[in-house]
């Protein structure tokens, strides 16, 4: 009896053996869209690529700021949760890389001033030279040179001193800068830095009679896509005096 048994184990084994295992069904795959509501440029690269740990098929498009993700439930559940906590200002995407910025201010005047200022250095020469022909600025000289050090997605402030002193008593003017780089982007002509913001804030003494001065506040607000490695006028900051404005241009380079 035990023999038998022993046989009909033995064959149930075998059998059990040569018996194919069971395919697992695949887990049904949806296709999603997660749009990307912060990230640009590089950043949104950076992002992408971040997603490649999942191993799921996945098309991107900067343009249109969309991913496309094609796989189960839940990686795309996962993947959309990466992309909420990612797609934001200071988030380990967005944070690239650095930008040397130098921003100089130019002081504009209508008036003769004696003495004459110092000629400019030749890289403004063909600054100087559009303002004139398109302002009627036509003495112009460097007020101040500021470097800067950015990194993209990561927001920068900074105060200064301006030179110089504008009235009694010794005052002096200052400006606050506070600039956002968002994206490094690629164009066809070249790269780009977009700013989300460029804030500068100018307070200035202005005389208002013999001795006598007030600090007066002007600033300037942009933001867009500039050009690595060309000079680029912000803009016009007037109400120092009737016959003078603060012009501010900026160049670029990105650091790889």
């Amino acid at each position: 009896m035990r023999t038998i048994m022993a046989i009909l184990l033995a064959g149930a084994l075998l059998q059990a053996q040569d018996k194919p295992a069971e395919v697992a069904k695949p887990e049904p795959r949806e296709a999603v869209i997660i749009p990307v509501k912060t990230l640009t440029g590089d950043s949104f690269d950076r992002l992408v690529n971040l997603l490649g740990v999942f191993n799921a098929q996945l098309r991107a498009d900067k343009n249109l700021r969309t991913i496309i993700v094609y796989a189960p439930k839940d990686v795309v559940e996962q993947m959309r949760k990466v992309v909420n906590e990612l797609d934001r200002p200071g988030s380990e995407a967005a944070i690239g890389r650095n930008i040397d910025m130098t921003m100089t201010f130019l002081k504009c005047s209508t008036r003769q001033i004696a003495p004459p200022p110092a000629a400019l250095p030749a890289d403004l020469e063909a600054v100087a030279k559009q303002l004139r022909a398109a302002t009627q600025y036509k003495n112009i000289e460097v007020w101040d040179v500021l470097p800067l050090r950015l990194q993209e997605g990561k927001e920068t402030e900074q105060s200064l001193r301006l030179p110089g002193s504008t009235a009694p008593g010794g005052a002096f003017a200052t400006a606050n800068i506070r600039i956002h780089p968002e994206s490094v982007t690629r164009k066809e002509d070249g790269r780009y830095v977009r700013f989300a913001q460029v804030r500068i804030g100018f307070r200035i003494p202005v005389p208002t009679g013999p001795n006598q001065f007030q600090y007066m506040d002007f600033g300037l607000t942009t933001s867009g896509d500039f050009m690595e490695g060309q000079k680029t006028v912000l803009g016009k900051v007037s109400g120092m005096e009737d016959d003078t404005a603060i012009f501010v241009v900026i160049a670029l380079k990105v650091l790889d």
